[in-house]
C-alpha cells in the first residue's frame, strides 16, 4: 500500500523522542497497568501514577488480586496516552515492565504526597484529603521498572502522511 497512507502502516517508524516521552510520562496522570492472572489470562486496570527515577509508581489496596499476581509474576506492562496532557492525544507509550510490590511506609508517604500534588495541585484541600485517604487505607505501592519502550508520535506520522499525499 505505497503512497499517501503508507505512514499509517509503519507506526514503529515514528517513536517519541526521549524528551517528549519523558514529558508525557511526567505530565500524564493515568496509565493502564497490565499483568497475567494465575490462569494465564491478561488483565489490566487504569491507575493514577507517578513517574520518578525512570519508573512508574502506582498504589492499590492490599487485598486486590493483582497484588498477589504481580508478586508471583512480575512481568507486566504500562500504557500511557497523551490524552488529557498539553502534548495532545496523538502520543502513546507502552513500557514492558517488571513489577515490585512494596509494603513500605516511607515509600507510601512519598508516593501519597507526590500523587496528591500531581492530581490536585491546584486544589490544596482536595490534595490533602486524597493524601489522607491514601495514607489511612491498607495499601501497597507497586513500582514498575521499564526495560523496553514502544512509543508512537502521531505528529511525526501525520507529517509523513502529508508528505506522501498526492
Amino acid at each position: 500500500m505505497p503512497g499517501r497512507w503508507e505512514a499509517y502502516e509503519e507506526l514503529q517508524r515514528y517513536p517519541l523522542d526521549a524528551s517528549r516521552r519523558e514529558r508525557l510520562l511526567t505530565e500524564a496522570l493515568e496509565c493502564s497497568v497490565t499483568w497475567v492472572d494465575d490462569s494465564g489470562w491478561p488483565l489490566g486496570v487504569v491507575h493514577w501514577f507517578v513517574w520518578d527515577r525512570g519508573r512508574f509508581f502506582v498504589t492499590v489496596g492490599t487485598r486486590r488480586t493483582r497484588v498477589a499476581a504481580l508478586r508471583a509474576r512480575p512481568q507486566s506492562c504500562v500504557i500511557v496516552s497523551g490524552a488529557g496532557t498539553a502534548l495532545g492525544p496523538n502520543l502513546s507509550v507502552s513500557a514492558v515492565t517488571r513489577a515490585t510490590v512494596h509494603a513500605d511506609e516511607d515509600l507510601l508517604r512519598w508516593f501519597a504526597g507526590a500523587l496528591s500534588v500531581k492530581a490536585y495541585g491546584d486544589h490544596p484541600e482536595l490534595a490533602e484529603r486524597f493524601e489522607q485517604m491514601l495514607l489511612e487505607t491498607e495499601r501497597v505501592v507497586i513500582e514498575l521498572e521499564p526495560f523496553r519502550f514502544v512509543s508512537h508520535d502521531g505528529a511525526k506520522m501525520g507529517a509523513a502522511a502529508q508528505e506522501g499525499a498526492p
